[in-house]
């Protein structure tokens, strides 16, 4: 990989954070505090959002309700597909194939991970 493409990938890397960010502040009425996206080899990337839960989700957790508080979110979270894919293939220029969300309510942690077609498919 070249110091340009080094560059690239970090600018774009970030934007893909920012946005991510905007689009749960959107989606949850407040954005995560914490996020990262990393490639997972060289057709998938992974978003990390921390700190993402609302009050009211806090006191899901606070009253012990992790599987009805995953169950809300993750429905959530599949409703917003075409939200979430639009912005990876904008930002990415390549196309997602398939798309998995998933949340850690006991630490606050949310991934979002994208697949993509084959670089040249």
């Amino acid at each position: 990989m070249t110091a340009a493409t080094e560059r690239h990938d970090g600018d774009m890397l970030g934007a893909l954070s920012n946005e991510m960010v905007a689009l749960y502040k959107f989606q949850l009425g407040r954005g995560p505090t914490k996020s990262s996206t990393s490639w997972a080899g060289d057709d998938a990337l992974i978003v990390t959002l921390e700190d993402s839960l609302t009050p009211a989700e806090h006191r899901l957790v606070e009253l012990g309700e992790h599987a009805r508080l995953r169950d809300a979110r993750t429905f959530s979270q599949y409703a917003a597909v075409p939200e979430f894919v639009e912005i990876v293939e904008r930002v990415t220029g390549r196309r997602v194939r398939a798309f998995v969300s998933g949340i850690d309510t006991r630490a606050d942690v949310c991934s979002e991970v994208f697949y993509f077609e084959p670089n040249g498919s």
